[in-house]
């Protein structure tokens, strides 16, 4: 038998069961829907991801071949399907490259834009960035080379950054410009490296301190 306290307590309950018990089997519901489809989420995602792994070991098989078409018939349904997985920027990247290489440079600048417009990852776009301010130097937009290059990128590409800086510095003809950012390349690239011995024979080619 229950004693008079612990009766109290059970009419309480059974009071605020009526007024309150069909918000918490609505609450309790929602909670095992929301769990459902998160759990339907990462599912669908782990479905993506492994999709998207498989095209691209088609997209490396085709570089591997230097089959253009397939390269190009390969990441183009990686970009456009699997555009949220880690693998679409790869394959843009590889892309870009690919049609740089076969002279059409309007595809590898759609491409590298896409890559900077969608990764999510930060050395991704900073990547992209960098190759891209390489297409628009050759292409002899300057302004929007530099532009590219001024943008926040990791500490970790300030050296590749500002030697790019240089090369488009080099190209407008401005070798003072030049010989700065050859400088801090020089200061940021790691000591080791064989990279900053190019930016040093660039440097030198401009008459070094001048």
């Amino acid at each position: 038998m229950y004693d008079l306290e612990e009766q109290e307590q059970i009419d309480a309950l059974k009071a605020w069961w009526k007024a309150n018990g069909r918000l918490v089997v609505a609450v309790v519901i929602a909670g095992c829907v929301a769990a459902g489809a998160a759990t339907a989420w990462q599912s669908y995602k782990r479905g993506k991801t492994g999709e998207a792994a498989q095209l691209y070991m088609g997209l490396e098989k085709a570089v591997r071949a230097n089959d253009l078409k397939g390269i190009r018939e390969t990441s183009g349904p990686l970009m456009d399907t699997y555009g949220s997985t880690p693998y679409a920027p790869m394959a843009a990247l590889v892309a870009a490259k690919a049609n740089y290489d076969a002279g059409d440079a309007a595809s590898a600048t759609a491409q590298l834009q896409w890559v900077v417009d969608h990764s999510r990852d930060e050395d991704t776009v900073a990547i992209a960035r960098l190759r891209l301010a390489g297409v628009q130097l050759d292409q002899k937009k300057y302004d929007d080379a530099l532009k590219l290059l001024d943008a926040s990128h990791a500490p970790a590409f300030d050296g590749l950054y500002a030697d790019r800086k240089g090369d488009v510095y080099v190209a407008q003809d401005k070798k003072a410009e030049a010989r700065a950012a050859y400088k801090q390349a020089i200061d940021k690239l790691p000591a080791e490296g064989s990279y900053r011995a190019v930016v040093e024979i660039k440097l030198d080619a401009l008459g070094g301190a001048k």
